[in-house]
């Protein structure tokens, strides 16, 4: 038993786990601002049910948006997302960490863009 042992040097980890390098957070927060609406999240069910919610809200709001559907963990990082599915709208985080409904999502994109 060693009480009084040399400390081992800690090393500092980002969210992404240590593999995220300069160009990569770079290209991480340059993707922030390239689509007005986006979806965050794994590729699971619930991400792509709020997929599905947020297409639909848009056809009845009459808006030809594209929806970006990020799955890069770096890039959810890059927002401070921890919890997924999350809506991003113009660049603003709208919602985490559950499904909405059309009607929900209508609101709050009239809401932001209208």
């Amino acid at each position: 038993m060693r009480l009084f042992s040399k400390k081992k040097e800690e090393t500092k980890s980002c969210c992404c786990g240590g593999s995220c390098t300069p160009e990569r957070m770079e290209q991480a927060e340059a993707a922030k601002t390239d689509a007005r609406v986006k979806v965050l999240g794994s590729g699971c069910a619930k991400c792509n049910a709020l997929e599905d919610a947020v297409r639909a809200a848009l056809t009845e709001l009459g808006m030809d948006t594209f929806i970006d559907h990020v799955t890069d963990f770096a890039q959810i990082a890059a927002y401070g997302i921890m919890t997924t599915p999350a809506l991003v709208v113009d660049g603003k985080v709208v919602s985490c960490g559950k499904v909405l409904g059309k009607d929900e999502a209508k609101a709050i994109i009239e809401k932001i863009c209208m």
